[in-house]
């Protein structure tokens, strides 16, 4: 099952994943009693909804509709840095005992093919090809051995970065929250779809170009390491996304330094996950 959520005449609705031109909307009957795809996901009501929308959802093409981030308005984004020993050692940071978290704001989200804005404010707008892992069964205090099982799916997710924002001080947030700077989706494959991570291969493409080639085996921290920890300290809802890492290959640690500027086309691709696409504009 793939889910995705998109938008059709101003309104939001989600549904299934088709290709990248045909998905299924979820029945109104179903959409009035959950009302989002993290309301599904909330009630546990995954293999419901694609049981129904299969059987009497409504065919709808991109050029009636356009998608959302697959989770438009997740309670939580937490993002985890320096997640891949190839990331570490380009930046040339010291081992940690513990993941470095940072946060994203809902409004910082985007979606598939959706124009991804370069901030005026910056020169040194960076990419970040990740892994996104969303959240199914919330709780607190969740086990190293509970954890796969509060996952609900996986997506591709897109990290851009303001890099001279993110070093205004030790805290990264002001560099990770422009405005529609982290495209998530395009779809959500659920974790039946996926029953390994560490088999899925990530790799991030700037004009064709790969930039950035890794499994998701080499996560420094796992899944289950990362939910033990951010359940450790705050409560995890239905809904709520986590970014596992980028690793090695980002723009501003080459040399010389490439950064994405209007026109460019970035592709963030994972195995099973599909492609997602987006080309930098001139933000407004």
């Amino acid at each position: 099952m793939s889910f995705v959520s998109f938008e059709i005449a101003g309104q939001q609705t989600y549904g299934l994943w088709k290709d990248e031109s045909n998905w299924i909307q979820v029945p109104q009957v179903f959409q009035a009693e959950y009302p989002d795809l993290k309301s599904v996901i909330a009630a546990n009501k995954l293999d419901e909804c694609e049981a129904l929308t299969r059987q009497s959802g409504k065919s709808v093409t991109a050029s009636q509709a356009h998608l959302l981030p697959v989770i438009p308005n997740p309670s939580k984004i937490f993002c985890i840095g320096l997640n891949y020993k190839t990331h570490v050692a380009e930046t040339k940071r010291a081992d940690s005992d513990y993941p470095a978290i940072f946060t994203r704001f809902a409004d910082s989200l985007t979606a598939h093919n959706a124009p991804l804005p370069h901030p005026k404010e910056t020169k040194r707008f960076d990419f970040e090809g990740e892994l996104a892992v969303i959240i199914g069964k919330g709780g607190r205090n969740i086990t190293q051995a509970q954890a796969l099982d509060h996952i609900a799916g996986y997506a591709c997710f897109n990290d851009g970065t303001a890099r001279d924002w993110q070093r205004h001080t030790h805290q990264w947030i002001p560099g990770k929250n422009f405005p529609s700077t982290g495209p998530l989706g395009p779809f959500m494959a659920t974790s039946k779809e996926i029953p390994d991570v560490n088999q899925l291969t990530l790799e991030s493409r700037l004009n064709g170009e790969v930039m950035q080639h890794a499994s998701v085996a080499d996560l420094i921290y796992t899944l289950p390491v990362i939910i033990e920890y951010l359940s450790g300290f705050t409560n995890l809802s239905p809904g709520d996304v986590i970014a596992t890492g980028t690793p090695g290959g980002v723009g501003d640690r080459r040399e010389p330094p490439v950064y994405m500027k209007a026109g460019d086309v970035i592709e963030i691709e994972i195995t099973g996950l599909g492609t997602l696409r987006n080309v930098v504009s001139n933000a407004a």
